[in-house]
């Protein structure tokens, strides 16, 4: 381990900042477009894998390519609910009493 001197980077909170930013300097793989371009199915296999890509153009960084989150897997099981419902009434009739329908048109235009 090395020892900082003293100034900004002294405080735990900055040194934490600093290996964040050394960490992913060091993961990140980087690309320029033309090498991007000719090598895209290998950048695709290392992104699947979990790698994230900076894609540069003339050394100024214009995209990152990053693993899309995995998708959560659907548990539901087609007919585990049947039988547990129950139907009261006549499902064929309606809901509101035949006098009251015609309140339901009135005061439209």
């Amino acid at each position: 381990m090395f020892h900082l001197a003293a100034g900004p980077w002294r405080n735990p909170l900055h040194v934490l900042d600093m290996t964040n930013f050394m960490t992913m300097n060091m993961v990140m793989k980087i690309a320029n477009v033309a090498d991007f371009k000719s090598r895209i199915s290998e950048f695709l296999a290392a992104v699947e894998a979990g790698e994230e890509i900076e894609v540069r153009k003339r050394n100024v960084p214009v995209a990152r390519v990053v693993p899309v989150e995995k998708r959560k897997t659907n548990g539901t099981v087609l007919g585990c609910g049947r039988g547990t419902g129950r139907i009261l009434g006549d499902v064929t009739e309606p809901l509101i009493p035949a006098e009251d329908w015609d309140m339901l048109g009135r005061g439209r235009t």
